[in-house]
C-alpha cells in the first residue's frame, strides 16, 4: 500500500522536516509504518530550494492565498491519505497591528489552512484519511508583539476542533500539533538575541530550543493507525513551555 501525503508549506522549517519524516518512514524496510509513502511538499517558491531532498520528496509550487490555485492543485491528485498544513507567515516591526498586515497573516495562516482542508476533503473522505494542522503555543495565550499570528493560531485551534466534529462522519480525523520555540527562519532573530533566548530557555522545563525534527514523531503518530481514535486534539510540542 502506498499512501499519498501532502505537506503544505513543506519546503522549509517544520514542514520540510515533517515531509522528510513521512518519506523516510515510508521507505524504511524495517519500519513499522502504514506502508510506502508518496510525499508531496509544497512551497511558495517557483522551484525547490537548495537541500530540499528531491530524491525522496516531490516539490510543487502552491500559493495558499489563492482559492482557485488551491482547488486546482488538489484536483490533480488521484489519492490523498494525509494532509499536513504548515504554511504560515509572521510580520515584524508592528506590521500586524495594521489592518493590512493583520489581514495578510490571517489570510495565509488561517484561511489558507481552511482552503486546503476544504479542497482536500473529497479525497480524504475516499481514503478515510486525516489532517494535521499547525497550531502554536500562541493558540493558548496571546502575544504582545504578534497579534495577527497569535489570532491566526488561536483560530487554528478552533478550526481543528470544528472540522474534527463536522467531518468525523466522513471518516476524516483532524488534529493539530502546537510547536513551542523551534529553531526556524521565523525565529532566527529571536534566537540570536541572547537575553530573550535565555528567557525562553529559562521558562522551558526541558531547557532548550526545539528543532523541526522534534515535530516529526508527533506528526507521524497523529497520522498513524495508533491514533485511530484521536481527533480534535491539539498536541503541544514545546518542551513544557505552556505547562508553566
Amino acid at each position: 500500500m502506498t499512501r499519498t501525503i501532502v505537506v503544505i508549506g513543506g519546503s522549509s522549517g517544520i514542514g520540510h522536516a515533517i515531509a522528510r519524516g513521512f518519506a523516510q518512514q515510508g521507505n524504511d524496510p524495517h519500519g513499522t509504518d502504514n506502508g510506502k509513502a508518496h510525499v508531496i511538499a509544497t512551497g511558495i517558491e517557483p522551484v525547490a530550494p537548495a537541500g530540499f531532498a528531491e530524491d525522496i520528496l516531490e516539490f510543487q509550487t502552491l500559493d495558499v492565498a489563492n482559492t482557485e490555485v488551491v482547488q486546482a492543485f488538489f484536483s490533480t491528485l488521484d489519492q490523498l491519505d494525509v494532509l499536513v498544513n504548515c504554511a504560515g507567515i509572521i510580520r515584524r516591526n508592528g506590521a500586524e497591528f495594521t489592518a493590512s498586515g493583520f489581514e495578510q497573516v490571517i489570510d495565509i495562516n488561517l484561511t489558507g489552512t481552511l482552503r486546503c482542508c476544504e479542497a482536500a476533503k473529497p479525497l480524504l473522505s475516499q481514503s478515510r484519511g486525516c489532517i494535521i494542522n499547525t497550531a502554536s503555543m500562541l493558540t493558548f495565550f496571546g502575544s504582545a508583539f504578534s497579534p495577527a499570528y497569535s489570532a491566526s493560531k488561536g483560530g487554528i485551534g478552533q478550526l481543528t476542533k470544528s472540522l474534527a466534529s463536522a467531518w468525523a462522519p466522513d471518516g476524516i480525523r483532524v488534529n493539530a500539533i502546537a510547536p513551542g520555540w523551534i529553531k526556524t527562519d521565523l525565529t532566527a532573530a529571536l534566537e540570536k538575541n541572547s537575553e530573550r533566548s535565555a528567557q525562553i530557555i529559562a521558562r522551558t522545563p526541558m531547557q532548550r530550543w526545539g528543532t523541526p525534527d522534534d515535530l516529526v514523531g508527533p506528526a507521524l503518530f497523529l497520522a498513524s493507525d495508533q491514533a485511530g481514535f484521536v481527533t480534535g486534539s491539539i498536541l503541544p510540542v514545546d518542551g513544557g513551555f505552556s505547562a508553566n
